[in-house]
């Protein structure tokens, strides 16, 4: 396992690469090139400098996250040719840079989707929260609105201004997609690059949809064992494989997260470390890593990458706003680093016992 957090790049990030290389424990980040839009090739040069950058502050470039995918893409479009091909040319480049981890999602409109981004806890820190109740009396086209008014000043990844500008038209272009349509084209995306995948030995590790369930009535195919082993098994090469990420799957308590762990060995590329308190059913909160302050037993989780030999990376996922620190929503540096900290403690604690 290989300890990394998220940053956004020295022009939209708070947390500077000096911190994070502050973290005991800590090898490496996950990054993007965060001022690129869906569709447009990634340039070796780019590339280049993202990752000298990163690796001038003696840290590694562990993966990117995300190179997103044209809604053109998902939803089907004759247009998707071209799109895939430069999708293509993207990977090409990150391979010949000796990147060889793409996370991604293939959620339609919102990437992921809450009601509250600072709900304050009884400790006065403050999480990202959802209620379905809420969603249901909200008009998905008002929603950017509200996000961006809580947001700090911050563009937060999926919710990007001129993408969420688009909300009606994205809307009407999905009304035709259903959750078979929606599998059928990822299933497409998926065989079109997987031979330059195969090539540059670069693992595709989908996200799980956030929450995992239908919102706004928008189709999800990534929340469940079930749908997931359908598309390992659909696209069989390791290539294809997955981001598990535990606060998404968590979303639903249905969901054996350390089961899923275990059935799912050898296709987790890069695992998601968040903790969530479950309020009701459709509602819960983000929490501190450590399992006893929501409903997920981070132990049993870690004990789960652990037993199946997880060699790839780990993050802590969205943190609480700490100790008065302003920064984007989720991702502060105070309670992430703490996360990181707990999190390779629980390692080391599974890793000593079983020696």
């Amino acid at each position: 396992m290989k300890m990394t957090l998220r940053w956004f790049g020295s022009k939209y990030d708070t947390v500077t690469l000096k911190q994070i290389r502050q973290i005991p424990g800590c090898v490496g980040v996950i990054t993007t090139l965060y001022d690129t839009k869906p569709g447009e090739v990634w340039t070796r040069e780019k590339i280049r400098a993202m990752k000298e950058e990163v690796e001038a502050e003696g840290l590694e470039l562990s993966g990117i996250e995300s190179v997103n995918i044209h809604d053109d893409i998902k939803i089907g479009l004759s247009s998707r040719e071209q799109y895939i091909e430069n999708y293509i040319e993207t990977l090409e480049n990150l391979g010949k840079e000796g990147i060889d981890l793409v996370c991604y999602n293939f959620m339609p409109v919102f990437d992921w989707t809450r009601t509250e981004l600072a709900k304050e806890r009884p400790d006065g820190s403050t999480v990202l929260s959802y209620d379905q109740e809420i969603i249901d009396k909200i008009d998905p086209a008002k929603m950017f609105e509200e996000m961006d008014a809580n947001s700090n000043g911050f563009v937060m990844p999926g919710w990007e201004p001129e993408r969420l500008a688009r909300v009606k038209e994205l809307f009407e272009m999905y009304k035709n997609v259903d959750e078979e349509k929606l599998f059928q084209n990822l299933v497409y995306f998926l065989n079109a690059i997987m031979p330059t995948c195969e090539k540059y030995g670069i693992k595709m590790a989908i996200h799980m949809d956030d929450p995992a369930w239908s919102v706004f009535n928008l189709p999800r195919i990534i929340s469940n064992k079930e749908n997931i082993q359908r598309l390992l098994d659909e696209v069989p090469s390791v290539n294809n494989g997955l981001t598990l990420c535990t606060g998404s799957l968590g979303s639903n308590p249905e969901n054996d997260i350390p089961d899923m762990i275990r059935r799912f060995k050898g296709r987790i590329h890069f695992g998601h470390m968040r903790n969530i308190i479950h309020l009701a059913p459709g509602k819960f909160d983000e929490a501190a890593h450590l399992s006893s302050d929501g409903s997920l037993d981070m132990y049993e989780i870690m004990k789960a990458f652990y037993d199946i030999g997880m060699d790839g990376p780990i993050r802590p996922d969205h943190g609480r706003m700490i100790w008065g620190e302003k920064a984007m929503p989720g991702y502060g540096l105070y309670d992430r680093a703490l996360g990181a900290a707990y999190l390779n403690g629980l390692w080391e604690a599974i890793e000593k016992s079983n020696k």
